[in-house]
């Protein structure tokens, strides 16, 4: 499609190699919100303006229907690009309506990887903000014993780090959360950069219990 005026102004500031997180997000807070903006920068097929396009979009438009078409339009991004697009798109939009939350808490089993690993993620932050997580981490723990080890890659993050979550924010729980990281071995071998928290279950509890306790 055409881009009006407005949006092609916009794309030619932001679609290239140099762009950064903070310029979209500088764009963003000056634009507020305008989903018809966010749908023509989104129909450019390009990294950049789909994130700015996700800041910019409205919850309230961001029906069942809706997510389903966008999800279908990460698949031509590389995997990364894809995580970090579908991540935005939940920070920023679905977290801060009650519609969207509910739609989030139907999606463990959705056939959409995506979405899956929404639904994880989502779980996970809502313990490592320090808020009073859900009485759900028993049934939680069930899925993850029985789902993680044969999950995509990208849902498979996403129940590692939420079970990590469950581990370092429920004591009642950690002993467990470490015997399943040993059982499983997933990201046991790993490379780590210098300064980071491992993925392995055993030892990300581990060093994030410890910076708790100082």
């Amino acid at each position: 499609m055409a881009l009006s005026t407005e949006a092609q102004k916009i794309y030619s500031e932001i679609s290239k190699d140099s762009t950064k997180y903070g310029d979209l997000k500088k764009i963003a807070k000056e634009i507020k919100r305008d989903h018809d903006l966010a749908m023509e920068l989104w129909s450019t097929r390009e990294y950049y303006p789909r994130l700015l396009a996700v800041l910019i979009m409205d919850k309230k438009l961001l029906t069942q229907e809706v997510l389903d078409e966008l999800v279908k339009d990460l698949h031509i991004h590389e995997f990364d690009e894809r995580n970090q697009l579908a991540d935005w798109l939940m920070a920023n939009q679905l977290m801060k309506g009650k519609k969207t939350i509910d739609l989030m808490l139907t999606w463990e089993n959705h056939p959409s990887a995506v979405l899956r690993r929404l639904f994880w993620y989502y779980q996970a932050r809502l313990r490592w903000v320090g808020q009073k997580p859900p009485e759900n981490t028993s049934e939680l723990f069930t899925a993850l014993e029985k789902n993680m080890a044969k999950a995509e890659p990208e849902v498979q993050w996403a129940m590692n780090f939420c079970a990590a979550q469950i581990g370092i924010h429920d004591p009642d729980y950690r002993a467990r959360c470490i015997q399943m990281g040993e059982k499983l071995g997933i990201y046991k071998d790993e490379p780590v950069a210098r300064g980071c928290t491992p993925s392995y279950l055993p030892e990300f509890i581990r060093i994030e219990v410890a910076k708790l306790n100082k």
